[in-house]
Protein backbone atom coordinates (compact mmCIF):
# COMPACT_ATOMS: atom_id res chain seq x y z
CA UNK A 1 0.00 0.00 0.00
CA UNK A 2 1.36 3.23 -1.07
CA UNK A 3 2.42 5.47 2.13
CA UNK A 4 0.42 9.01 2.38
CA UNK A 5 2.59 12.20 2.13
CA UNK A 6 1.91 12.26 5.90
CA UNK A 7 3.76 9.25 6.61
CA UNK A 8 6.36 10.22 4.02
CA UNK A 9 7.40 13.50 6.51
CA UNK A 10 7.47 10.78 9.27
CA UNK A 11 4.09 11.01 10.50
CA UNK A 12 1.79 8.05 11.96
CA UNK A 13 -1.27 6.40 12.42
CA UNK A 14 -3.16 5.41 15.30
CA UNK A 15 -6.25 3.22 14.78
CA UNK A 16 -9.02 4.44 16.75
CA UNK A 17 -12.14 2.15 16.27
CA UNK A 18 -12.35 1.82 12.82
CA UNK A 19 -10.63 4.78 11.96
CA UNK A 20 -6.86 5.92 11.05
CA UNK A 21 -6.46 9.01 12.86
CA UNK A 22 -3.23 11.28 12.94
CA UNK A 23 -0.73 11.14 16.27
CA UNK A 24 -0.19 14.82 16.54
CA UNK A 25 1.39 16.86 18.90
CA UNK A 26 2.34 20.74 19.33
CA UNK A 27 5.78 20.91 20.92
CA UNK A 28 6.63 22.26 24.04
CA UNK A 29 7.07 25.88 23.59
CA UNK A 30 9.61 27.13 26.56
CA UNK A 31 7.38 28.66 29.49
CA UNK A 32 8.55 32.10 30.26
CA UNK A 33 6.94 34.46 32.83
CA UNK A 34 4.13 36.79 31.78
CA UNK A 35 3.36 39.91 33.78
CA UNK A 36 0.63 42.20 34.19
CA UNK A 37 0.76 44.12 30.91
CA UNK A 38 1.58 40.89 29.01
CA UNK A 39 -1.91 39.34 30.62
CA UNK A 40 -3.69 42.25 29.59
CA UNK A 41 -2.33 41.81 26.00
CA UNK A 42 -3.19 38.48 26.18
CA UNK A 43 -6.78 39.61 27.07
CA UNK A 44 -6.87 42.10 24.46
CA UNK A 45 -5.92 39.48 21.84
CA UNK A 46 -7.99 36.97 22.78
CA UNK A 47 -11.04 39.71 22.65
CA UNK A 48 -10.37 41.89 19.58
CA UNK A 49 -7.52 39.91 17.74
CA UNK A 50 -8.63 36.71 17.69
CA UNK A 51 -6.99 35.49 14.41
CA UNK A 52 -3.82 36.99 15.73
CA UNK A 53 -4.38 35.17 18.98
CA UNK A 54 -5.19 31.92 17.36
CA UNK A 55 -1.80 32.27 14.88
CA UNK A 56 0.50 32.59 17.49
CA UNK A 57 -1.23 29.94 19.75
CA UNK A 58 -1.44 27.61 16.83
CA UNK A 59 2.43 28.17 16.33
CA UNK A 60 3.26 28.06 19.50
CA UNK A 61 4.74 31.73 20.25
CA UNK A 62 2.32 33.31 22.19
CA UNK A 63 4.46 32.96 25.35
CA UNK A 64 6.80 34.18 24.18
CA UNK A 65 5.24 36.67 22.11
CA UNK A 66 3.43 37.73 25.41
CA UNK A 67 6.93 37.78 27.52
CA UNK A 68 8.31 40.07 25.09
CA UNK A 69 5.19 42.42 25.27
CA UNK A 70 5.47 42.28 28.87
CA UNK A 71 9.39 43.13 28.79
CA UNK A 72 8.35 45.96 26.60
CA UNK A 73 6.10 47.45 28.12
CA UNK A 74 8.23 47.45 31.80
CA UNK A 75 10.97 49.27 30.11
CA UNK A 76 8.80 52.06 28.25
CA UNK A 77 6.92 52.37 31.38
CA UNK A 78 10.03 52.66 33.57
CA UNK A 79 11.64 55.04 31.09
CA UNK A 80 8.72 57.55 30.96
CA UNK A 81 8.06 57.44 34.32
CA UNK A 82 12.07 58.42 35.42
CA UNK A 83 11.60 60.92 32.46
CA UNK A 84 8.53 62.68 33.81
CA UNK A 85 10.14 62.91 37.56
CA UNK A 86 13.34 64.65 36.12
CA UNK A 87 11.68 66.89 33.74
CA UNK A 88 8.85 67.99 36.45
CA UNK A 89 11.28 68.60 39.42
CA UNK A 90 9.67 65.72 41.43
CA UNK A 91 12.74 65.08 43.97
CA UNK A 92 13.33 63.25 47.20
CA UNK A 93 13.84 66.68 48.68
CA UNK A 94 9.80 67.46 47.75
CA UNK A 95 9.16 64.22 49.16
CA UNK A 96 10.48 64.97 52.59
CA UNK A 97 9.07 68.33 52.45
CA UNK A 98 5.73 67.72 51.49
CA UNK A 99 4.75 64.14 51.23
CA UNK A 100 0.81 64.70 49.84
CA UNK A 101 2.11 66.89 46.95
CA UNK A 102 5.19 64.11 46.15
CA UNK A 103 2.49 61.50 45.93
CA UNK A 104 0.14 63.17 44.59
CA UNK A 105 2.46 63.93 41.63
CA UNK A 106 4.26 60.57 41.25
CA UNK A 107 0.27 58.91 41.36
CA UNK A 108 0.06 61.45 38.08
CA UNK A 109 3.01 60.47 36.60
CA UNK A 110 2.55 57.06 37.04
CA UNK A 111 -0.98 57.30 35.28
CA UNK A 112 0.40 59.21 32.57
CA UNK A 113 2.85 56.04 31.49
CA UNK A 114 0.45 53.94 32.29
CA UNK A 115 -1.82 55.44 29.45
CA UNK A 116 1.35 55.87 26.95
CA UNK A 117 2.01 52.10 27.89
CA UNK A 118 -1.55 50.94 27.25
CA UNK A 119 -2.16 53.35 23.91
CA UNK A 120 1.45 52.34 22.60
CA UNK A 121 1.98 48.31 22.97
CA UNK A 122 -0.90 47.17 24.99
CA UNK A 123 -4.40 47.87 23.21
CA UNK A 124 -2.52 48.23 19.69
Amino acid sequence: MKQSLFEQMGGKYEQQGDYLLPCLTVPAEEEQPIGIWGQRHLRYLRQHKRLLYTNLLTSCKLNSYLADIDRQAEELFSRLVKQMVEREGVTEELKAKDQMAWVGKMNNIRNRATEIVYNDLIYN
